[in-house]
């Protein structure tokens, strides 16, 4: 274990497995005490006891849907009841819709908006004042490699066009703020084998167009340890044969459950 972030505090969502956990125990592993949030109670709390076991920090779980504005101040509070303060925020929790738009359920609209825009944008703004008032902070949002593409890539078009108005939001917030002390990092990755790309057969299929999270991580790392005058604004990381090297995943997926 490292100590670049000893001392320090950081919140990860959508913690409790995948990229999301990887990247908690990135945080972890640098010395940072980590709260880490999910919708699933034992999951997160069994995430929770292994890494503060591993890398021998803090590790707090909070039940949290970030649609939901109550479970984000409620996740904010806990941190700072907890920790006293909030250095890092690490957003990526997400939820995804793959259907061709004719076929695309309506209230799936609600919850993309909901998780993969408006959670992010919410939790940024109930912990950014803390960080203005200590002139210090990261926060790294999970965005997606489908925004490098145009057009978009097929069956994502929602879920693709809330993430291009969420990195043009996270792009203007570092212009915005970056006087404070403050550094935004969107992420940028092509398709990575989790749980939730093994549903989509069709793109899965050849393992080679697949990234483990080791890249993530890695970019992770590098915008946590940057020179203090220095902010990586976007970081794409994109396998060379990921399929969204061209918006041509096909219209018939097996999409994934709810």
């Amino acid at each position: 274990m490292s100590s670049e972030l000893k001392g320090k505090t950081a919140i990860i969502t959508g913690a409790s497995r995948g990229i999301g956990k990887a990247l908690a125990s990135v945080a972890a592993g640098m010395g940072a005490n980590i709260v880490i949030a999910a919708r699933q109670e034992d999951v997160l709390k069994e995430t929770a006891g292994e890494i503060a076991k591993k890398y021998n920090v803090e590790a707090l779980p909070v039940v949290c849907d970030v649609a939901k504005l109550s479970d984000l101040e409620n996740l904010v509070n806990k941190a700072k009841e907890k920790f006293g303060k909030i250095d890092i925020l690490i957003n990526n929790a997400g939820v995804s819709s793959q259907y061709p738009f004719h076929e695309q359920p309506i209230e799936d609209f609600e919850k993309l908006a909901h998780t993969n825009y408006l959670g992010y944008v919410r939790l940024i703004r109930l912990v950014i004042n803390d960080m203005i008032k200590a002139k210090s902070g990261a926060i790294i949002n999970m965005v997606s490699g489908s925004t490098l593409c145009d057009p978009l890539p097929r069956n994502f078009l929602v879920y693709s066009s809330l993430k291009v108005g969420l990195r043009a939001f996270l792009k203007g917030l570092f212009w915005e703020i970056r006087d404070h002390g403050i550094k935004i990092t969107s992420l940028l990755p092509g398709v990575t084998d989790t749980d939730l790309t093994g549903k989509l057969k069709e793109v899965t299929a050849d393992s080679s167009r697949l990234m483990t999270t080791e890249a993530i991580e890695n970019a992770v790392r590098f915008a946590l340890t940057v020179p203090a005058n220095v902010c990586p604004l976007e970081i794409a990381i994109i396998n060379q044969q990921t399929p969204w090297t061209a918006p041509v995943i096909p219209f018939k997926q097996q999409h994934p459950g709810k």
